[in-house]
């Protein structure tokens, strides 16, 4: 069956929260929540879809602020998110709220998760890998398709590690600039070219162009 995604984007601070389902199912899983709870919330019901999961790439405000209203609309929807940044949830200066003049504290993450684990949610198997760097406990989620030619495609929601023709910044207190190409040439770059890649801001790219345009490669 075909995986659907959809993009929701904030206007403020440019932040991308995806819907993913698979074709004619009514489960979906939300990524990377982020700025655009209440938008998610009336999207989902407008098209009839049920969230099984909000998955979060990382910790940073601008991707869980959406967590509350998305919980408060489906009520029992778990939120995962990496082990190591699992804190920032309640810690308004770990999730750097506090450097926006704002101060996000959300209750605790229902389940962590951790290199290597699969998920399996909504007919959807989703892999996680720690990707630290932009922040210590940062994960990304790869998803494949079985196509009808036999082909599979891959699809990755990278957060904020990978941009089109960029890179995360490092420079936060649990960045580090090391890891993060690190992160990137290990975890991303060796996926098949014709990766899709969804990123926390800024368009889709591929891996295969990443490789070739991205200047930080």
């Amino acid at each position: 069956m075909t995986i659907k995604v959809q993009t929701i984007s904030d206007v403020i601070m440019d932040q991308n929260a995806y819907i993913v389902n698979l074709e004619g199912s009514s489960e979906c899983v939300v990524i990377d929540p982020g700025m655009s709870g209440k938008e998610i919330a009336s999207t989902l019901k407008a098209q009839q879809l049920k969230p099984v999961a909000l998955l979060c790439t990382h910790g940073h405000y601008d991707h869980i602020k959406g967590v509350p209203a998305l919980r408060e609309a489906f009520l029992g929807v778990p939120t995962y998110i990496g082990a190591k940044d699992a804190d920032k949830f309640e810690n308004p200066r770990g999730n750097l709220s506090v450097d926006f003049d704002e101060s996000t504290s959300i209750p605790a993450a229902e389940k962590t998760v951790r290199h290597g684990d699969v998920l399996s949610l909504a007919g959807l198997e989703f892999e996680v890998r720690e990707t630290p760097g932009h922040s210590a406990g940062h994960v990304i989620y790869i998803l494949r398709e079985n196509l009808p030619s036999g082909a599979v495609k891959t699809i990755l929601f990278c957060g904020d590690v990978l941009f089109a023709g960029s890179i995360g910044r490092s420079d936060f207190y649990d960045g580090n600039s090391e890891e993060l190409i690190n992160s990137i040439k290990t975890q991303i770059l060796t996926l098949p070219d014709d990766t899709i890649v969804y990123s926390g801001h800024m368009r889709s790219t591929t891996v295969e162009r990443e490789k070739i345009y991205n200047p930080y490669f």
